[in-house]
């Protein structure tokens, strides 16, 4: 019996551990700590591996922390939508008061150890991203604005900035660059997402671009970023900071990129459209990490 108690009991602390990791939105935070690697490695500053991965580790927490903030923010919405409803807060899993501690906290200790570990100037940039990310783009622009994904993308283009950061103790304009790729990248992602998921932001009442200005419009403003978005992954190799191995698989992969979004801006059938919205979704998150990727091989080779 005490065994069963024993085993119950370590299964219920891994459940209310699990629980505040997906709290975390461990999926984006990847893409954070990716990205922000990638700003690290291709500094031309070199700092010893103990500091590098600590300073990793503390903008990941400052990642989680700002997703952590996030929903518990939008606890409410996230408990309509089919896609968040199964989130830690609307399945009872974890209270409102419980996220709201935790990321605070998480914020604390995240930029305190990033200070450490690093620098001011890269611990400074994290907790811009994070108040950014809450007050800016969460608590400012999401209800209110069809353009919130637009000026609130700032918040997830900078960990390559915070990643040279790290480095250099500096911001120069290659992390820059990097920041503007992902900046121009972000509204044609997530409006890509609100096209197949409409029906979720209109129970939601969040002023998606497909909901205020239809789905036409959408699709076109879609195919306009790409198309933005183009030239801005050229610029590594225009301004020498990449070679032509980075200049091939961006052009192969930013072509393709505007290829699938024609291919949705033309195409007129619902069901189809659909099909293509989640294709261009599926694909735009490739599209970044082998652009980031393609950008760290061609510092290496």
């Amino acid at each position: 019996m005490e065994n069963i108690k024993s085993k119950n009991l370590k299964l219920d602390y891994f459940s209310y551990a699990k629980a505040f990791f997906n709290l975390m939105k461990p999926r984006v935070m990847s893409l954070v700590i990716f990205t922000c690697a990638v700003g690290l490695l291709i500094a031309p500053t070199k700092i010893n591996f103990f500091d590098a991965m600590f300073s990793l580790i503390a903008v990941a927490l400052g990642s989680g922390a700002a997703g952590a903030l996030n929903m518990w923010y939008e606890s409410d919405l996230d408990s309509i939508m089919t896609r968040t409803c199964l989130r830690p807060i609307p399945t009872g899993k974890l209270t409102r008061n419980e996220a709201l501690v935790f990321g605070i906290l998480a914020s604390f200790i995240s930029v305190i150890g990033l200070y450490i570990f690093s620098n001011l100037v890269a611990a400074t940039t994290l907790i811009v991203t994070i108040l950014f990310y809450v007050f800016v783009y969460t608590i400012w622009l999401k209800r209110k604005t069809p353009q919130n994904i637009v000026i609130g993308g700032a918040a997830g283009a900078l960990p390559p900035v915070i990643g040279w950061a790290i480095a250099t103790n500096e911001i120069s304009l290659e992390p820059i660059i990097l920041f503007l790729i992902i900046f121009v990248w972000t509204p044609s992602h997530f409006w890509a997402l609100s096209l197949y998921k409409s029906e979720d932001y209109r129970k939601a009442k969040i002023p998606m671009l497909p909901i205020t200005s239809g789905i036409k419009k959408t699709k076109l403003n879609i195919l306009i970023y790409a198309l933005v978005l183009f030239p801005f992954t050229v610029l590594p190799f225009i301004l020498n900071y990449s070679g032509k191995f980075y200049l091939a698989f961006a052009l192969i992969l930013s072509s393709y990129y505007v290829f699938v979004s024609y291919k949705l801006y033309i195409e007129k059938n619902s069901i189809k459209e659909k099909k293509l919205a989640t294709k261009l979704f599926a694909y735009s998150i490739l599209y970044l990490f082998m652009i980031f990727t393609s950008i760290l091989v061609d510092k290496f080779i």
